[in-house]
């Protein structure tokens, strides 16, 4: 098996599994703010409130993340989202990240904008509804 052959095998296949990694963690976010689940020493976030809005936008759009549905556009909102994160909570206090501690809120802006270029790929809703599904994992025969 040639290099690009295994690449353009697993290539999807890897970002499926880090979006809904992905996903997955972000929605924890969005859950510790609006149902205080994992229990934080702040408590549920108002609805109505900054906090609670970023809440929601991380409970849906990791949800959305999670299952690979509309991903481009919800990565790209996301990215946005999590750059004035940083910019509004980190920022403020110091220039770099490892001091701000806004290391997360880079990683996961990066990585939404990635998604919103790269899609999906394999295992997403998007990916079954324009019926171009990875299929599973095939062990050529010798």
């Amino acid at each position: 098996m040639s290099i690009e052959t295994y690449t353009s095998t697993w290539t999807p296949r890897l970002l499926g599994v880090l979006r809904i990694i992905a996903g997955f963690l972000f929605t924890a976010h969005g859950t510790q703010k609006l149902f205080n689940y994992p229990a934080s020493e702040h408590g549920p976030a108002e609805l109505f409130s900054f906090m609670g809005f970023a809440g929601a936008l991380e409970f849906i759009g990791g949800v959305l993340i999670l299952f690979g549905l509309f991903t481009r556009l919800t990565a790209f909102v996301l990215s946005g989202m999590m750059a004035v994160a940083y910019f509004m909570a980190h920022a403020p206090a110091g220039f770099l990240p490892i001091v701000n501690k806004g290391e997360l809120a880079v990683i996961y802006s990066f990585l939404f904008l990635f998604f919103s270029v790269a899609g999906g790929g394999a295992f997403s809703l998007d990916g079954l509804i324009r019926k171009d599904a990875v299929t599973p994992i095939e062990v050529p025969v010798r």
